[in-house]
């Protein structure tokens, strides 16, 4: 019998869509499975009360809840270090790995993982954030050496109501920025439904899809040892070695 895989997964408190999405993605892989703590996170904008959320001392709390279940790997599926800087998801694996004993991972670090193995350098950027939040998330990627060669966002700040945003207004707005052709797209936000439009995606632009919900366990799976690939039929990422 093959050792179970238990994936602990951080959460933004009103998020509604990437628990049941990273449920349906780890079931892909015998003997795994996901299970989930929240902190709270409301909205998302750059004033000192939402970026308050974010601080480390709540997350880590998070993450204390999820070692009581003896989770191999923690992954916060969330996407802040895009505005506060990528240094801030270090810090947090680096404290969490100091606090609990366990491995850590983010959606974006795993995002920036991906890029770098297939050598991306031109991406194009769908969420649903405010003007000011997509330029910080824009500028810190072009200072990585990665440019923002289109972007779609729709000005929304209550995180609630990102899962709102239909799947086919996520097509429209991927297809746009497809005009542009960069190495890949990606939906930068954990409360969108948009890992299960990958395939339809890639099939229909012949551009890879990274959602920040399929990142996140992506890197999470390659943190614990197991292949990545065995998960079909959300993306191509999960085929990149």
């Amino acid at each position: 019998m093959n050792q179970p895989i238990r994936l602990g997964v951080l959460t933004p408190s009103s998020n509604t869509a990437l628990e049941p999405l990273t449920s349906a993605i780890v079931a892909a892989v015998p003997g795994a499975s996901a299970h989930f703590s929240r902190f709270k996170v409301t909205e998302i904008a750059l004033d000192d009360r939402a970026l308050g959320q974010f601080d480390d001392s709540k997350i880590l709390a998070a993450a204390e809840l999820l070692a009581d279940a003896k989770v191999d790997v923690i992954g916060w599926s969330g996407t802040s270090s895009g505005w506060l800087g990528f240094d801030a998801d270090r810090r947090l694996c680096k404290r969490i790995r100091e606090r609990t004993g366990i491995p850590a991972t983010t959606a974006v670090l795993a995002l920036n993982e991906l890029l770098a193995l297939r050598k991306i350098t031109r991406i194009a950027f769908v969420t649903p954030y405010t003007d000011d939040v997509q330029q910080k998330i824009v500028a810190n990627y072009r200072a990585v050496g990665i440019e923002s060669v289109a972007e779609r966002h729709l000005g929304i700040r209550v995180n609630h109501d990102f899962a709102s945003v239909e799947p086919e207004t996520l097509m429209t707005l991927m297809h746009e920025v497809a005009t542009e052709r960069p190495g890949a797209i990606t939906t930068f936000c954990t409360n969108l439904r948009t890992a299960p439009l990958a395939a339809r995606i890639e099939g229909e632009l012949g551009i890879p899809l990274l959602d920040t919900v399929s990142t996140t366990v992506w890197g999470m799976l390659r943190a614990t040892g197991a292949d990545p690939a065995q998960v079909k039929g959300w993306g191509e990422l999960f085929q990149w070695h």
